[in-house]
Formats: structure tokens, C-alpha cells, sequence
């Protein structure tokens, strides 16, 4: 048996929503799986196909082996072909996308499971990527909040307004999710937890309801400025884009840069796009990850 996921790539924080609000992008990896009777293969092409490692290392891998363990299944043989379209270490969610993709991929080849448990998949993805930030919108599409409890994991997902368009701005350089959030203070002012409270409520609002907000919703306190270290680049396109009255943020832990915009204003958003940086218009995902049928569609 073989079984095809389709992830989609994620931008985590969306400004002041640090840890806790996630956006489903329409830029994917298709990931098929099969137990062929042994041994272990693994192919990839398109993004990293020439940097990431290779065998048990790979995340795909290991999330497939750690959900196997969980469903008390351990087949003997294992093959793996990616198909990468999410930019590897610039912040689009590319490890989430891999540890969902391997969590769906034991479940959906596991034959004493009916059917997926989404509370356990977002727990057990929670669990290996560290937070839920990007594997919630990797799963559910759209807009998500999510949050941690005793239990687990948890999230909510959100409509986004039709009007809002995406555009990601990518670099050449690579950062590691590991040294930015290592920049960040241990304590910060109440004076700036009470501004990011405020607007990541805002930001629900303007993302569902009223897009024209978009760039008062995403401004930040918390995180983007005290990270700047590791990516001047990205923070002065922020600026720059912020001043043309864009609403542009730190992409996850950078250094891409989002850019919340609405559909009759990409074309004027991409022509601001950097020497040695590459513009991506993208559409929402509101899908989120799912199986796909043999025809390329979501499987039933």
C-alpha cells in the first residue's frame, strides 16, 4: 500500500502573536509512503534535496517511526520520496511540515487505524517540532491559535478573509529556529506583554473580519527587534515595507519575511522585493495537510 501527504508550508507569530497564532500557505511537499517488506529508502527532490540528511535522520523519518510507536505498529520495511516545494531553515514551517507529514503518513498506513485522531496527531506533532505554532496551521490550514494545557496540545482554527493575500519574501540565507530564539530575553517589560496582548486580539480581527487593520494588528514588542541581531536584512525590509504602509513581519523565526496584503496590491508588494531575495505571491491553504488520492486531489 502507498499513501501520498500533501503539506502545506506555515508562517508562525504573524507580528505579536509569539508562539500561539500560525497561517497555512499555499506552497506544499507531497511525501508518499510504502512498507515494502524491508530495509529503509529515502528520496527527495526540490528543496533541500542536497542538504538534508539521509536514512533514520531524516525529520520525515523519525516523526513516522515516533507515531508508529504510539500506535503500537512497526513495519518492516519502510520507503520514503519527498517532493520538497517548502524553502528549507528560512522560516515557512519546513520541520513542521516534515513531523506532520511523518505523524499522517504512520497513521494513514497503520491498518488497525480507521481513521486520523486529530487531538493526538496535533499532541504527538506538538510534541516532537517543540511547540504548536507551526504544526496547528500545518494540520488544519488557514489561520490557527493553539496553545499548550496539561493534556497536550490544543488549537482553533480560523477563516481568513478572502481579500487577504500572502506574499513571502525569501532569502538566500538560512537561519536556525535554535540560535534565534536563543537572542530572545528571559523577561521583558509588562508595559510591551500589555501591547502584544492587544494586538494579537486585533490581529483575530483583522485576519477574519477587517483586513484594512492588518498593519496596526501586526505590530510586535516581544520578539522581531530582540532578534535582529541574526538577521539585519530582514528586519530593515520590515521597516521598509512597514513604512509603504505594508503589513510585513518576521516570518516564524525569520529570516523571510510575510507580508499580509490584499489581492489588487501584490503586484505593487512584489516590486519592492530585495536584490538576492525572491518574492512568492501565495494563496491561504485551508485545507491544511491531507491524503491524496491517486488523481492528486484530497483523498476521502
Amino acid at each position: 500500500m502507498t499513501v501520498r501527504i500533501q503539506v502545506p508550508a506555515t508562517s508562525a507569530n504573524l507580528g505579536p502573536a509569539f508562539d500561539c497564532a500560525g497561517l497555512a500557505l499555499g506552497l506544499h511537499d507531497v511525501v508518499e509512503f510504502s512498507t515494502p517488506s524491508d530495509g529503509l529508502e529515502v528520496a527527495v527532490t526540490g528543496e533541500g534535496s542536497d542538504s538534508l540528511p539521509g536514512g533514520e535522520d531524516h525529520l520525515v523519518v523519525r516523526a513516522f517511526r515516533a507515531a508508529s510507536k504510539e500506535l503500537g505498529w512497526s513495519p518492516s520495511g519502510l520507503r520514503v520520496v519527498a517532493t520538497n516545494g517548502i524553502p528549507q531553515g528560512r522560516g515557512m514551517g519546513s520541520s513542521a511540515a516534515a513531523v506532520v507529514a511523518g505523524v499522517l503518513g504512520a497513521w494513514a498506513l497503520c491498518p488497525d487505524v480507521d481513521e486520523v485522531d486529530l487531538v493526538a496527531v496535533l499532541r504527538l506533532t506538538t510534541d516532537l517540532e517543540g511547540h504548536p505554532d507551526n504544526v496547528a496551521p500545518c494540520l488544519l490550514g488557514g489561520a490557527t491559535l493553539s496553545w499548550l494545557t496539561g493534556s497536550g496540545a490544543r488549537a482553533a482554527r480560523l477563516d481568513v478573509a478572502e481579500q487577504i493575500a500572502p506574499v513571502v519574501f525569501v532569502p538566500a540565507s538560512t537561519l536556525s529556529t535554535h540560535v534565534a530564539r536563543g537572542l530572545l530575553p528571559e523577561a521583558v517589560p509588562h508595559a510591551d506583554a500589555a501591547f502584544n496582548a492587544g494586538r494579537s486580539a486585533l490581529l483575530v480581527h483583522a485576519l477574519t473580519r477587517e483586513p484594512a487593520l492588518l498593519l496596526e494588528a501586526t505590530e510586535d514588542r516581544l520578539h522581531q527587534r530582540q532578534r535582529g541581531a541574526a538577521m539585519p536584512e530582514s528586519l530593515a525590509l520590515v521597516d521598509r515595507l512597514r513604512a509603504a504602509g505594508h503589513a510585513a513581519v518576521v516570518s516564524g523565526a525569520g529570516p523571510s519575511v510575510l507580508v499580509l496584503t490584499s489581492r489588487d496590491a501584490v503586484a505593487q508588494v512584489t516590486e519592492l522585493t530585495p536584490e538576492g531575495w525572491r518574492s512568492l505571491p501565495l494563496d491561504v491553504d485551508p485545507a491544511g495537510a491531507h491524503v491524496l488520492s491517486d488523481q492528486g486531489a484530497p483523498g476521502a
